[in-house]
């Protein structure tokens, strides 16, 4: 499980000069998130999603892949799996600004943090499309997108084989499953 720090609130500059120590650190309102280092499931998928967007994507957009930070306030740094945001947003440091899409894949230790804490995060920030993906058994995708109240609906959820055709934040047909063929010889 991610461990969660004590309710001192910590600062950005404070979480930059913690030790490097192959654990992801974010902040999310001043709270000290730490979890693992993640494992080959959830690298395959995340490394495949961005892949697949990268393949995909405009050039007034970019993507990366974690670690990169989304550092929106001197209380606020994430580093979710993958991002897609402007190309002009980006500093040679972090993302100074909500992305246009936000991916969490999930691990054991991380599961209930990007279901809950993240989401909400991300949703504040306006975050348009968050989506959350789980290597376990076939895989599994979940699409969010942002409501005209501001709050997200799930538009799609696929499972193993199937595949969904997205628009936002650009045209891609993902299957959960392909992104998991690298598990298999």
């Amino acid at each position: 499980m991610a461990d969660v720090s004590s309710t001192a609130a910590y600062t950005v500059a404070e979480l930059h000069a913690m030790p490097d120590d192959g654990r992801r650190r974010e902040l999310i309102d001043g709270m000290l998130f730490v979890s693992p280092a993640p494992g080959w499931p959830h690298q395959e998928m995340a490394l495949a999603l961005y892949r697949l967007l990268h393949a995909a994507c405009p050039p007034e957009l970019h993507v990366l892949a974690a670690p990169f930070a989304v550092t929106t306030s001197t209380v606020d740094e994430v580093q979710p799996d993958v991002i897609v945001c402007r190309y002009t947003d980006l500093t040679r440091a972090n993302l100074p600004v909500a992305p246009v899409l936000a991916a969490e894949v999930a691990s054991r230790s991380t599961r209930l943090h990007d279901r809950n804490t993240k989401k909400a995060h991300y949703e504040r920030l306006g975050v348009p499309s968050y989506w959350l993906l789980d290597p376990e058994g076939e895989g599994e995708l979940e699409v969010l997108e942002l409501g005209a109240d501001g709050r997200y609906e799930t538009t799609a959820r696929v499972v193993g084989d199937d595949a969904v055709d997205l628009t936002a934040p650009f045209a891609v047909t993902l299957s959960p499953a392909r992104l998991l063929d690298g598990l298999r010889r």
